[in-house]
C-alpha cells in the first residue's frame, strides 16, 4: 500500500507538471483534444463532436422548403453491396435525390432526417460558395483579388483569393491528421484560430499547383468575413441557408466563446437533407428555384479543374469522371459526401462514421461504391 501511494503521488505530480508545461509552451489545446476525443471513447475527431465545442447558429429559413418525395420513394431496395458498405463504414444517412425529389432515403438506427452531424471538410465547399456570393455582391472584386488587400501581412506575395479556394496558396501549412503537435490539430482545438493562421508564411509561389491545405480555406473565410463585415455564419444564413429554404438550424464551430471565429475549413453540423441543398444549388449553376443566388460563371468555374495536372479539384470542390460522368463533390474526412451529377439531375448524400481505404485514386473506395450502387438502383427501377 505504501508503494502504491508513492506511485500515485509521483503519477499525479508528473501529470500536473505535464499540464503546466503544456500551458507554458502554448500546447494546452492538446488537453482539450484529449478531453474531447479520448475521454469520450474515440481515437480521432468524430461526427457527433460538435456538442463539445462552442458553435454559432445558422438559423433555418422563415419560409422553409422541404424536399418533395419522389413518386417512387424507396420503391427500389438498396443493393446488397450498398447495405454492406453502410454497415462496414457506419453510414448514418444516405440519400439519392433525382429530379429534385427524394428517390431513396436511408438512416441508421438512432439517426433521422433532423440528426445533425459534423460535415468536416464539406464545409470548404460552402466557404468557397460564400466567396462566390461575396464576389457577386461586390465585396470582393474577383478570384484574382489579392489576399494582401485584406491582410497586409500577405502584401506582395502574389497570393489571391482564388489561390486559397483552389488550394494553390504556397502557405507553409502541414496537413497532418495524426500528430497532436501539428497545425491541423492546433487549429481544431485551440482557442485563437486567427493567431494561428496569421502566423503562416507564403513559402512557395502561389497559383502554380494544387496542394490540399485546410489553412487555405480558413484564411479564405477570414478574408470573406473582413470583406463583408459580417460574421461568416451570419453571412451564410443571410445569403444561402435561408434563401435555400433550409428546414433546420445548423451549427458552425467557433474557436472559442470570446473570438467566435468559425472554423471555415470544416465543422458545420447539419442534416443530410439540408446539406443536399448545396448540391442542388451547384447542380443548377447557382439558380435556386428561379432565384439567382450565385453567378453561373463562378459555379461553372468552381466545378472544373484549375490545373491540368490536378483534375481532381476545382475551386472548393473535388471532381471525378467516374462512370464517364462529370461529378462535383463536397467531401469530408470521414466519408461525408454531397455528390453532384448535373447532367443526370442526381444528388447523392452520404454521412457516416468512417470512409473506405485510400489508394492512388483521388477518392477512397467507398465513394466509387456509392456512385456505382446508386446508378444500379436507378437503372433497375427504370
Amino acid at each position: 500500500m505504501k508503494y502504491f501511494k508513492r506511485f500515485i503521488k509521483w503519477f499525479v505530480g508528473i501529470l500536473l507538471l505535464l499540464i503546466a508545461v503544456a500551458y507554458l509552451t502554448d500546447y494546452d489545446y492538446i488537453l482539450k483534444g484529449v478531453r474531447v476525443v479520448y475521454f469520450t471513447g474515440h481515437t480521432t475527431a468524430f461526427i457527433d463532436d460538435h456538442v463539445y465545442f462552442e458553435n454559432d447558429t445558422i438559423q433555418a429559413a422563415p419560409q422553409r422548403q422541404p424536399w418533395p418525395s419522389h413518386s417512387q420513394l424507396n420503391n427500389e431496395p438498396p443493393t446488397e453491396t450498398l447495405l454492406e458498405t453502410h454497415d462496414e463504414f457506419g453510414t448514418v444517412a444516405f440519400l439519392i435525390i433525382k429530379n429534385d425529389s427524394i428517390w431513396h432515403e436511408y438512416y441508421a438506427e438512432g439517426y433521422g432526417e433532423t440528426s445533425q452531424t459534423n460535415s468536416f471538410s464539406m464545409t470548404k465547399s460552402i466557404t468557397s460558395a460564400l466567396l462566390g456570393k461575396a464576389i457577386m455582391e461586390g465585396h470582393i472584386t474577383g478570384l484574382e483579388q489579392a489576399v494582401g488587400d485584406f491582410f497586409p501581412k500577405f502584401k506582395n506575395t502574389g497570393l489571391t483569393v482564388g489561390d486559397l479556394s483552389s488550394m494553390a496558396s504556397g502557405l507553409d501549412w502541414e496537413e497532418s491528421y495524426t500528430s497532436p503537435f501539428s497545425i491541423t490539430a492546433r487549429s481544431y482545438y485551440d482557442d485563437d484560430l486567427a493567431e494561428t493562421i496569421l502566423g503562416l508564411e507564403v513559402t512557395e509561389t502561389p497559383g502554380e499547383s494544387f496542394k490540399y491545405l485546410s489553412g487555405n480555406t480558413q484564411l479564405l473565410g477570414m478574408v470573406i468575413q473582413k470583406a463583408t463585415g459580417t460574421p461568416l455564419a451570419d453571412y451564410l444564413e443571410q445569403t444561402l441557408w435561408q434563401p435555400m429554404g433550409a428546414v433546420q438550424p445548423a451549427l458552425w464551430q467557433v474557436d472559442d466563446d470570446e473570438n467566435r471565429l468559425v472554423k471555415a475549413y470544416c465543422c458545420i453540423a447539419s442534416n443530410a437533407r439540408d446539406f443536399a441543398r448545396l448540391g442542388k444549388l451547384y447542380k443548377d449553376y447557382g439558380n435556386w428555384n428561379g432565384e439567382r443566388l450565385l453567378d453561373s460563371t463562378f459555379v461553372a468555374q468552381s466545378i472544373q479543374p484549375r490545373f491540368e495536372k490536378s483534375p481532381e479539384y476545382g475551386y472548393g470542390f473535388w471532381l471525378s469522371d467516374h462512370l464517364d460522368k462529370k461529378i462535383a463533390v463536397m467531401r469530408g474526412i470521414l466519408g461525408q459526401y454531397v455528390i453532384i451529377i448535373p447532367k443526370d439531375d442526381i444528388i447523392i448524400v452520404r454521412l457516416g462514421h468512417q470512409r473506405g481505404a485510400r489508394s492512388d485514386l483521388p477518392f477512397s473506395s467507398d465513394f466509387y461504391t456509392y456512385v456505382e450502387e446508386a446508378y444500379l438502383m436507378l437503372d433497375s427501377n427504370g
